[in-house]
């Protein structure tokens, strides 16, 4: 694997994910004191370039861009301005859109690249016009500064235990699909990684899959093939890498009429992955806290805007840059059991958002109330 992670010595809180601003004053190379000038004079009122992947995952316009302009605005007393775009999963647009922000003078980026190798150009131009870059939630090739995610490896860890533990001893009495996501996304290498490193020997994989652009659709077709392969009633399990391909293969294998349904994995804590756990359809999902993945990102953009270092509580090597500063954050197995104790406890989604009309008896039967 290209991905080594160095973790700290204890797991990452949110409280412990302080950054360094008080650097900007650092001395630099003689030469190199452009962005270091630039920070000082500007004090907080620095411009961040946010790009985000895409909008099929309900997570990126929800949670994470939300909350990186709060904590960049009380980072810098609401003098820092965010300007942001959406690839919506198309390479060639996120590669302009950075053309875009360096024409217009952005300080630092902030970047969740769509594919992690085709953004390398783009985050060296960045680098070549002074640019510091965060790569966000997948680590992009090329010259990045830092670097926040969850720990990826981890929720494909978390995943495979969790349909291991659904299917108990029954586990080798059929066969699985394996889901996994886009192969231009590093993280689903990751979690392929992870899944597989709980799973081999203890299930028989029948079909696996690496799902073109994370599309639900494309999730949903794949499962229609595996069934029509397999024979519906030989899979006993389905690891799906994301929530939004769980309702894809659930569509699926409703339409084939599979009764009842196999567990069904899934990431992202989306509200209709939460709502299809309380029904009993999708077992599980990861619940990844994107308020502190977020802050951690905000303070890393803000420190290398004014010219400092932000401080990190791991290092990562990618496939081009080696000891990258990064913040991993660590995941949670959301299942019926917890949901309140994670999502409507941490205020991502109320009990009047999951237990609309259509869920009140699940709810009810889950006692959330």
């Amino acid at each position: 694997m290209n991905t080594r992670m160095r973790r700290a010595a204890v797991a990452v809180a949110a409280g412990a994910m302080a950054v360094s601003l008080a650097a900007c004053g650092s001395a630099k190379e003689a030469g190199d004191t452009t962005k270091e000038s630039s920070g000082a004079a500007k004090g907080d009122a620095i411009k961040v370039g946010l790009l985000l992947p895409e909008n099929q995952t309900a997570r990126y316009e929800k949670f994470d861009k939300p909350l990186i302009e709060k904590k960049i605005a009380e980072l810098t007393g609401g003098k820092g301005e965010v300007v942001y775009a959406n690839a919506k999963q198309d390479a060639t647009t996120q590669n302009s859109q950075v053309d875009t922000m360096i024409t217009n003078k952005v300080d630092v980026l902030i970047i969740d690249a769509v594919d992690s190798k085709a953004i390398a150009g783009s985050v060296k131009k960045a680098k070549d016009a002074g640019i510091p870059v965060v790569a966000y939630d997948r680590l992009a090739e090329g010259p990045i500064d830092a670097y926040t995610s969850f720990d990826n490896e981890e929720v494909g860890k978390v995943q495979g235990k969790a349909l291991l533990e659904a299917l108990g001893d029954k586990a080798k009495d059929g066969q699985i699909v394996m889901m996994n996501g886009s192969v231009t996304d590093p993280n689903a290498k990751l979690f392929k990684s992870g899944a597989h490193s709980e799973l081999d020997g203890k299930v028989n994989v029948g079909k696996e899959y690496d799902t073109v652009e994370w599309k639900p659709e494309n999730a949903n077709t794949n499962m229609a093939a595996a069934l029509s392969a397999l024979g519906k009633d030989k899979v006993i399990g389905v690891y799906s890498a994301n929530d939004g391909m769980a309702g894809g293969i659930i569509t699926a294998l409703k339409a084939a009429g599979v009764n009842p349904l196999p567990p069904v994995t899934g990431q992202d804590a989306e509200l209709a992955g939460v709502q299809r756990i309380v029904a009993g359809e999708q077992f599980m999902s990861v619940y990844k806290p994107y308020a502190p993945e977020a802050e951690a990102a905000a303070k890393m953009a803000v420190a290398l805007a004014k010219g400092g270092k932000p401080e990190s509580t791991s290092t990562v090597d990618s496939p081009t840059a080696k000891g990258v500063a990064s913040v991993l954050i660590p995941v949670v197995s959301l299942t019926k059991a917890n949901i309140k104790d994670t999502v409507v406890k941490d205020g991502v989604y109320s009990v009047d958002e999951i237990c609309t009309d259509k869920y009140a008896a699940a709810c009810a039967a889950a006692g959330l109330k």
